[in-house]
This record gives structure tokens, C-alpha cells and sequence, in this order.
């Protein structure tokens, strides 16, 4: 039997490769080594099915850890795996026998759209709040210009393929199975092109940076995601581009922290605004100043609540509330005066001013039998 080649040794990177360059690798090999491009001859297309197996597996996340942890053999079935038949695993096998059910029919396959991406976008909690319509910059495989996203040079077309004979499928025996597969040389199609674009190496896509508008509602909070529908990876020889998935995530702000619409702040009050009663004034998110009334005999801990100063609510009506929570700050530096006023309220307290504290007094001596 045969040894197989490391898929990382076959590629030529290392095994912590990112996938770009596993992709730059590969592109790199198959044009290197495709039979359109080496008048049929067997060792290059030898090579060419290798390296094709090779991506076909490390470029899928869970297929690459299946095969770092247990090699070659995490896609054989049984003890009889042979060199050459880590074509598939188990969906292989129920896509042999239920095929007609789960493809929509045999033969060719369908031409698949591009890959959905992800953007991952910071905003403020003021940008949250207003929207903000912003523009960016994104790295993406797009449609090649010089083929039209065909893949072929211009003028030329396509032919059957050798690998397959047209089908678009090629088995291979996995234990006592015989597995069906898409074709590693026209993957899927039936038919290959006659001559690649110089351009974009028969991809019909080339890498390329792109800018981008981007609308963000007011009301989004971290977790929103916004589509951008057909601004993805372009499909592979004209195939239909995938979508763009921008996730935003809100700045830690330093005056409130966000509840849903509602946000929430705290406050230190002076303990003669809290027995007496006031007023404070607070920055709205919205820029406008927010008059916040401070009831008499307020307790550290509790809360008041402005009704519709909070966030907006996302495309709806309305906003939030604004939650503010009170702490009474106690005087630690007092003047002689102020220090004497006090001693002379303490001498006319009487219990009634503070209910709470006279209450867990009672407790206690309940408690101790007093």
C-alpha cells in the first residue's frame, strides 16, 4: 500500500497556515499542474488530483481538524482504507445511496455562490443612538474583469471533461462502499474551459479591495447585524456572490452603561440634597440636558427613572427610559461651623427622622429580649 503525502507537505505551507495562503497554495499548484495545462500528461494530473484532495480538506475548518488530530485515517471507513480514498466521510455515503433525494438529481452539480463574509464594526453610543452612514474598506474576491467571471479567456469556451467523462461525479471504493463525489478536476460542472484567464487563473474571481456604504440604524446595540445582500465573495465562474454580514459592537461609554433602550447611570448626591430635596442635571445621549428632580428624604440605592431618555428603539417608535440610581455621599471633610450644626441636629433627633434605622433597633432589643 502506498504511503500518502501530508496534505500540509503536498500544499507547501505549514500546519498553521491560515487559509489564505492554504488558498494562495493551492491556486499556486493547480495551475501549475492542471491537465488543461500539460497535454494529458498522467504524473501532472496525478499531482493535480493530490493537491485538489489536499484543499478539499484544509480548506474546510472541521475537515482540517479532523485531519490534524487523526491524519488520513479520520477519512477512511473500516480497517481496509486504501492510500487515495479520503474522498469524503459519512454524508458521503448517504449522498451515494439517497443522492437523487438530497442533490435534487444526479449527474452535474450546481455552481455554488460566493461565501458570506463578516465585518465586524465599532460604534459609539452616540452613533448608536443618532445612526451613522459611514463607507468601508474590505478585501474580497470579486467577479474577474478580462473573462467576465467565466474563467476562460476571452474567445474561448469549454469542453467535456477528461476526469469524469462529463458526469461531474467520480467514485471511489471507502471499505465496502463505493463513495460518489463531485470531480476534483471540473468539480462538479461536467466540463472544464479550454484555456484559463491569464487573469484570474480560471476562477473567474479575483482578490480585490472594495469600499463600501454602510447605513447604520439608530437603536442598534452590540450583536446587531447588518446584510449587505450580494457584497460577499463572488461565486466561482460566474456562480452568484455571497452576502456581507456586518456585526457591530457598541464602545463602553463612560457616563452610562445600556440595559436594551434603557440606560442606566449613577449619581453621588450630598446627603443635604438627599434629606432636603433638589434638582441635578445630567448630559443627555442626545446632547439636550436632562433636569432630574431629587425628592426629599431619598435613600442611597434607590432609583428614579425618566421616561423617554433612553435609546431609541430599533426601527420602531420611541425611546428607553434613563435609570438613575442615587448614592448619598456622606461629608468626610466638614468645617467647624457645619461640624456644629450637625452635633446640634443629632441632639434633636428624636427617631422619627430616620424610620428605618429606629426599626432595626426595635429588632435587635426584640431579639435580646429587651
Amino acid at each position: 500500500m502506498a504511503a500518502q503525502l501530508d496534505y500540509y507537505e503536498l500544499l507547501g505551507v505549514s500546519r498553521d497556515a491560515d487559509s489564505a495562503a492554504i488558498k494562495s497554495a493551492y491556486r499556486r499548484l493547480a495551475m501549475q499542474f492542471h491537465p488543461d495545462r500539460n497535454d494529458g500528461c498522467k504524473e501532472n494530473e496525478g499531482k493535480f488530483k493530490a493537491v485538489s484532495e489536499a484543499y478539499d480538506c484544509l480548506k474546510d475548518p472541521q475537515k482540517r481538524a479532523a485531519y490534524d488530530r487523526f491524519g488520513h485515517a479520520a477519512f477512511q471507513a473500516g480497517t481496509g482504507g486504501q492510500a487515495g480514498q479520503g474522498f469524503g466521510d459519512i454524508g458521503d455515503i448517504f449522498e451515494t445511496i439517497f443522492g437523487q433525494a438530497f442533490n435534487g438529481g444526479g449527474g452535474r452539480g450546481q455552481a455554488r455562490r460566493g461565501a458570506d463574509l463578516r465585518y465586524d464594526m465599532e460604534v459609539t453610543l452616540e452613533e448608536a443612538f443618532h445612526g451613522k452612514s459611514t463607507e468601508i474598506e474590505i478585501e474580497v474576491s470579486q467577479s474577474c474583469g478580462p473573462c467576465h467571471g467565466t474563467g476562460a479567456t476571452p474567445g474561448t469556451g469549454t469542453r467535456r471533461c477528461n476526469l469524469c467523462s462529463g458526469y461531474g461525479k467520480v467514485r471511489a471504493k471507502q471499505g465496502f462502499f463505493v463513495v460518489e463525489r463531485d470531480c476534483p478536476n471540473c468539480h462538479g460542472r461536467g466540463e472544464v474551459i479550454e484555456s484559463p484567464c491569464r487573469t484570474c487563473g480560471g476562477e473567474g474571481r479575483v482578490d480585490k479591495a472594495q469600499k463600501l456604504a454602510v447605513d447604520v440604524p439608530p437603536g442598534v446595540d452590540s450583536g446587531t447585524r447588518i446584510r449587505l445582500s450580494g457584497k460577499g465573495e463572488a461565486g466561482p465562474r460566474g456562480a452568484p456572490p455571497g452576502d456581507l454580514y456586518i456585526f457591530l459592537h457598541v464602545k463602553p461609554h463612560a457616563i452610562f452603561t445600556r440595559e436594551g433602550t434603557s440606560l442606566m447611570t449613577r449619581v453621588p448626591v450630598s446627603f443635604t440634597t438627599a434629606a432636603l430635596g433638589g434638582a441635578i442635571e445630567l448630559p443627555g445621549i442626545d446632547g439636550n440636558p436632562v433636569q432630574v428632580v431629587i425628592p426629599a428624604g431619598l435613600q442611597s440605592g434607590e432609583q428614579l427613572r425618566q421616561r423617554g431618555a433612553g435609546m431609541p428603539v430599533l426601527q420602531g417608535r420611541g425611546r428607553g427610559d434613563l435609570v438613575i440610581e442615587i448614592t448619598v455621599e456622606t461629608p468626610t471633610r466638614m468645617s467647624r461651623d457645619q461640624r456644629t450644626l450637625l452635633e446640634q441636629f443629632r441632639d434633636l433627633e428624636t427617631g422619627e427622622e430616620c424610620p428605618a434605622s429606629r426599626g432595626f433597633i426595635d429588632k435587635i432589643k426584640s431579639a435580646l429580649g429587651g
